[in-house]
């Protein structure tokens, strides 16, 4: 997997799962890289529905894979 593909912002994926496991910073770090990799459409359904079910998608695939979902 490439560097930019790992966690949020490249960053470690320990810092990443920590990141995922608080629901607030989640929800912005997920809506910003998705919106830095250049899926807007992604950022903005992070932002409108991401305090629930993606979420904890998003914590179930860090934790597992050390990245977020990414649809596109």
């Amino acid at each position: 997997m490439a560097k930019g593909k790992e966690g949020y912002f490249g960053l470690g994926r320990l810092v990443s799962i920590i990141l995922a496991i608080i629901p607030f910073t989640s929800w912005i770090c997920g809506a910003v890289t998705r919106i830095t990799e250049g899926h807007i459409i992604c950022g903005i359904v992070r932002l409108i529905f991401g305090w629930n079910i993606i979420w904890l998608i998003d914590l179930i695939l860090m934790i597992l894979n050390g990245s977020i979902l990414r649809l596109f």
